[in-house]
């Protein structure tokens, strides 16, 4: 089985990540969820996306414990191309997205439920930008999506403290449109797209490109910005004992070297 598959039901398209447990993403992982946008971008009949994952967190972000020895880019880059610039093409797509988002979607995985235009989760989702508690600055566009979603205010603490919001109150402050219990999750996703479907789909895609206006270049300009903070944190040793911290389920001790 592919890594990313499509399956569709009417008009609407389930587009899956396979990487379960934890759905950890890579270069290849958003490449090819860049991909499948692409694919039904150019289908007529797919009117609206339902973006989910397999198994028990939607996403935890990227593997950085694999990485942590690395005092390259090889996080984000590979090959010529980046983590980033795949990213990008998540928020240029022209088809409305639903994300299902399930258990944990934390540092490159809320980045990712944040590129979908509406999110769906269960009590037992617990989003988190916990980037800064890993020693490491917030990447995947996530300084532009989160605040507009949940305001300056709760962003910066939620970037600042590495807080895992859980489902009800992620609800109460927008982060997720609807909250449902878990086994309802897929259906209530694929019913929100549904309804969007029913809509004129030229009309959709008019009033998606208008309310996105500037976000595909928003979102861009943040992560040329996150990639430099990054890149001034990523050899440092804060960064190494935030990986091993968070491996070894403690708190971190930061030096600020």
């Amino acid at each position: 089985m592919s890594e990313v598959t499509i399956t569709r039901d009417g008009h609407v398209a389930i587009v899956e990540l396979h990487r379960g447990p934890h759905n950890f993403v890579d270069i290849a992982a958003i490449a090819a969820l860049g991909d499948a946008y692409a694919e039904l971008d150019a289908d007529r009949d797919c009117r609206a996306i339902v973006l989910c994952t397999e198994g028990k967190n939607f996403c935890a972000g990227a593997n950085l414990a694999e990485r942590v020895k690395d005092d390259g880019d090889s996080i984000t880059q590979e090959a010529g191309r980046h983590l980033y610039q795949e990213a990008h093409r998540l928020v240029s797509n022209a088809k409305p997205v639903v994300a299902a988002v399930q258990g944990a979607a934390v540092g490159a995985g809320i980045g990712l439920a944040l590129t979908a235009d509406f999110r769906v989760g269960c009590p037992e989702s617990r989003l988190s930008a916990n980037f800064a508690r890993q020693g490491y600055h917030p990447g995947f566009g996530t300084t532009f999506t989160l605040p507009r979603v949940v305001g300056p205010q709760k962003a910066a603490w939620m970037f600042m403290t590495g807080e895992r919001v859980p489902g009800q109150e992620a609800y109460d402050i927008g982060l997720l449109d609807r909250l449902v219990g878990l086994s309802e999750l897929r259906a209530t996703a694929m019913e929100m797209a549904t309804e969007i479907a029913t809509s004129g789909p030229l009309a959709v895609q008019g009033v998606r490109r208008t309310l996105r206006m500037g976000f595909a270049d928003g979102f861009k300009q943040a992560t040329y910005t996150e990639h430099f903070e990054q890149s001034l944190v990523r050899p440092t040793d804060d960064f190494k004992e935030g990986v091993l911290a968070m491996n070894e389920r403690r708190t971190p001790v930061f030096k600020g070297y």
